[in-house]
């Protein structure tokens, strides 16, 4: 029963670009996740790779540490998100001294990964939760 977060802060991607690739891997396994991001022509797909093979690495480790056996086989990404980050503001000189504004937007993304048993357990704890 593992649950792993990966997060990444700041990246120079725009949260809409990002939010196309992250919808590609909403609850897929992961290994067929990371075989989608490595062929995906977005350039989004970089990083979110890196960040679910990182939450993978994190769930290996966590497993270890609690005495458990995981199979890479079994983890998939129970969620995937991409919040906005710091909005960096640059400005482009244009005609008769006018100065017009960009805006260079970043990204906070985080993916959880998650193996079938810790989700029915998390479901299980709602349950109790709402029925009371």
């Amino acid at each position: 029963m593992v649950e792993s977060i990966a997060r990444v802060r700041h990246i120079r991607v725009t949260p809409q670009k990002a939010r196309r690739v992250v919808a590609l891997i909403k609850g897929k396994q992961a290994q067929e996740a990371l075989a989608i991001l490595k062929f995906a022509a977005q350039s989004a797909s970089e990083p979110i790779y890196k960040l679910v093979a990182s939450a993978m690495a994190n769930a290996q480790v966590k497993a270890d540490r609690d005495g458990e056996y995981l199979d890479e086989q079994d983890l998939y990404v129970a969620n995937a998100y991409v919040d906005e980050g710091a909005t960096l503001k640059r400005f482009r000189p244009r005609a008769q001294g006018r100065a017009f504004q960009i805006k260079k937007r970043t990204s906070h993304i985080t993916v959880v990964l998650s193996t079938p048993e810790a989700a029915k357990a998390v479901e299980g704890d709602s349950n109790k939760k709402a029925s009371k």
